[in-house]
């Protein structure tokens, strides 16, 4: 049984999605606060009145997981399910593939030479744990590939949600015939692929399991809720597919769960959920907040922020902490990395983005909108 052909809407519907950098400032904030959580308490054994004030609000109250752990993300991972669907229906996959990849990978490259640099210097360590980098695992992690190593090598630990994003991408384009002729197929079948990839790890025997993909099988759920809530807003599929589609995702994060293939407590099924109701009311907000300029610098340099903040914060927490005070080493921390987000936002990721983007209209053919698509005017 499979789902009924989208009919097409009227060529003027086109949706705004003005509140995607109120979202992406959200998600800024709850990946800082995971990180500062982390080190404070499970590193250093400490304490800070933040943490208390969001453990009885979010963690106690709103049965959020400790350090808020996955929340961000989440956020960050549906806008990319929600803001690219209709970019990659009406795009030339070619075309597709060189704009959205090609602009993560200068900043990328910055941020993993920064990080070489600073593991080669001793400032900081490694963050899968080794004392040290090799030349051909430095070289590696320019293209993500210490992630699939054994022992797993992470030189920057929070890049490894870029894999999660690529992989979308490849399966976006993978699927394009189907998103244009069952579009909620799409995440239907990404479900099932997931689960029999976290079966996959778990029953195969451990030299020919591939751990990173469990994590991104993990991961991938939240991506296709996004993209299910697109197809939601226009009328891509009838609500019962989409009820099946999202029941599909909470079965991921189900087995997921039971598996143990999350990191940090039980509750990432609820925490998706909860970021789905924030994007549903956020996501096409377009009031005052949403243009605030705080909200407007944050949202644009979010990738920057998060490609930056954990070179940033143990180093400079620690030195400032002494003078200041936990509450003024945080500061210095966060001024610090907005500092150099901003730097690598004005210096690397503008001048690459324009660069991408005129290479990648050159590569193949714009493709007229398709049936049961409509345009995305925020995309990121």
């Amino acid at each position: 049984m499979m789902p009924e052909p989208t009919v097409a809407p009227s060529q003027g519907t086109r949706l705004r999605f003005g509140g995607a950098n109120l979202l992406r400032t959200l998600a800024v904030l709850a990946v800082l606060y995971s990180h500062i959580s982390y080190y404070l308490i499970d590193d250093l054994g400490t304490g800070w009145w933040v943490i208390d004030v969001v453990y009885e609000t979010l963690v106690d109250g709103v049965k959020l997981n400790q350090h808020l752990s996955f929340l961000g993300v989440a956020v960050f991972m549906m806008l990319t399910g929600l803001l690219l669907t209709a970019s990659v229906a009406r795009t030339a996959p070619s075309r597709f593939l060189v704009n959205r990849i090609g602009r993560l990978l200068p900043a990328l490259w910055i941020a993993v030479a920064l990080a070489i640099l600073l593991v080669t210097l001793g400032i900081n360590g490694m963050f899968s744990g080794q004392d040290g980098i090799t030349y051909g695992q430095s070289a590696l992690s320019f293209v993500l590939g210490g992630f699939f190593l054994t022992p797993e090598v992470a030189v920057l630990g929070v890049t490894w949600t870029l894999v999660v994003q690529i992989t979308f991408y490849l399966y976006s384009v993978a699927t394009r015939p189907l998103l244009r002729r069952a579009p909620i197929a799409v995440p239907i079948l990404g479900a099932v692929l997931c689960i029999g990839v976290l079966l996959y790890n778990v029953y195969i025997p451990q030299p020919y399991s591939v751990p990173m993909l469990t994590k991104v099988a993990a991961t991938l759920p939240a991506v296709f809720l996004g993209q299910i809530i697109y197809m939601a807003w226009t009328s891509m599929a009838s609500w019962r597919w989409l009820v099946v589609a999202a029941l599909a995702q909470a079965e991921v994060v189900l087995i997921a769960t039971d598996i143990r293939a999350y990191w940090a407590g039980d509750r990432y099924l609820w925490t998706i959920a909860v970021v789905a109701a924030a994007v549903l009311v956020l996501a096409r907000y377009d009031g005052p907040i949403a243009h605030w300029s705080v909200v407007r610098w944050t949202g644009t340099r979010s990738y920057a922020i998060y490609l930056l903040h954990t070179l940033i914060l143990y180093r400079a927490y620690d030195l400032a902490v002494g003078a200041l005070g936990k509450t003024g080493a945080v500061i210095v921390f966060l001024a610090v990395t907005a500092v150099a987000s901003e730097l690598l936002y004005k210096l690397v990721e503008v001048p690459a983005g324009r660069w991408i983007g005129s290479l990648a209209s050159r590569v193949g053919n714009p493709k007229p909108s398709v049936r049961g698509k409509s345009e995305v005017a925020d995309a990121a």
